[in-house]
């Protein structure tokens, strides 16, 4: 098997404000941290709005669609804004991550990841917040469950600010595992250790600002790969965040580019212990372009070494 990488074209027609770091350059940034990559290519469907519904009532998608200007931009919340092919772009970004999910558990795959923007994980029930429209790893994972009837799914998040949106939308989903490292205090405030979830399926692991690669390291290895392994995911998806770099101006936890090929390594470790070597990876964050390039280059090139 191989590794799919799910592209959007339509990621370049949301268009965001002058200076807004949620920009259509992330998308060719990432692109050439994929180029000399051996992978599977596909574009991103556009979803179904079923799927969409797994995790948005129907007034929120209602309410989206309505707000979707004709020119120039609509703006959902103080740092989300719509322009006329952003509805349509973040449609695709779910309909790509739903279709990573049906290869990778067809196995027709053996990973896949995301290249699709906006991103997703701040995106509550009824809320666009933070460059987030619909709670896209959040519908991937409610597919997995629902859909293909797994029994449990692992969600990891390591952008570097708290998902939460895919807190509130696996809230009271017991068969999803949610865990979230992330630099704290940071937006958008939530996170803590002490949200725990309506069946205690949440770990929250806050990091402190400019704690680098160590601390890191020794949370993932004594909190979050632990409870990975006891949860024994039927898949595991991550929240690709690369915004916790150190280039990145929007914090300041420090990570280096070895990072993300480590974490990549150890999570594809524990999918191999636990659900056949299955994980699907969805971009998020990551805001300096040249550190974006060469994080998901290190991220995407061990999906490319394990998916063979």
């Amino acid at each position: 098997m191989t590794t799919l990488l799910i592209n959007s074209p339509q990621s370049e027609n949301h268009l965001t404000p002058p200076g807004h770091p949620e920009q259509v350059a992330r998308y060719a940034a990432v692109q050439a941290g994929l180029n000399g990559l051996d992978l599977l290519h596909r574009d991103a469907p556009l979803a179904e709005d079923t799927d969409i519904l797994r995790a948005h009532p129907a007034r929120y998608l209602a309410k989206v669609r309505a707000a979707s200007p004709v020119t120039g931009w609509a703006q959902l919340d103080g740092d989300t804004f719509l322009s006329p092919g952003s509805v349509t772009a973040a449609l695709h970004v779910v309909g790509g991550a739903c279709a990573a999910v049906d290869a990778v558990l067809s196995g027709e795959a053996q990973n896949a990841f995301l290249a699709a923007r906006p991103p997703g994980h701040h995106a509550e029930s009824e809320t666009a917040m933070g460059f987030c429209i619909f709670g896209t790893v959040s519908i991937a994972a409610l597919r997995a469950l629902n859909h293909h009837n797994l029994a449990r799914v692992a969600v990891v998040d390591f952008d570097v600010h708290h998902g939460n949106g895919t807190q509130d939308l696996l809230w009271n989903e017991p068969r999803a595992l949610f865990c979230s490292s992330h630099q704290m205090p940071l937006y958008p405030g939530t996170g803590s250790a002490s949200e725990t979830g309506a069946h205690g399926q949440i770990l929250n692991v806050p990091l402190s600002e400019h704690t680098g690669s160590g601390p890191m390291r020794e949370a993932y290895e004594s909190l979050i790969f632990p409870r990975i392994a006891a949860w024994k995911p039927d898949l595991i998806l991550i929240s690709a965040g690369f915004d916790a770099h150190q280039a990145d101006p929007l914090a300041g936890l420090d990570w280096q580019t070895e990072d993300y090929a480590w974490l990549t390594q150890r999570l594809c470790d524990l999918a191999d212990a636990h659900c056949a070597g299955r994980v699907v990876s969805c971009l998020e964050g990551g805001y300096d372009l040249p550190a974006l390039t060469a994080s998901v280059s290190a991220h995407v090139g061990v999906l490319q070494e394990r998916g063979r």
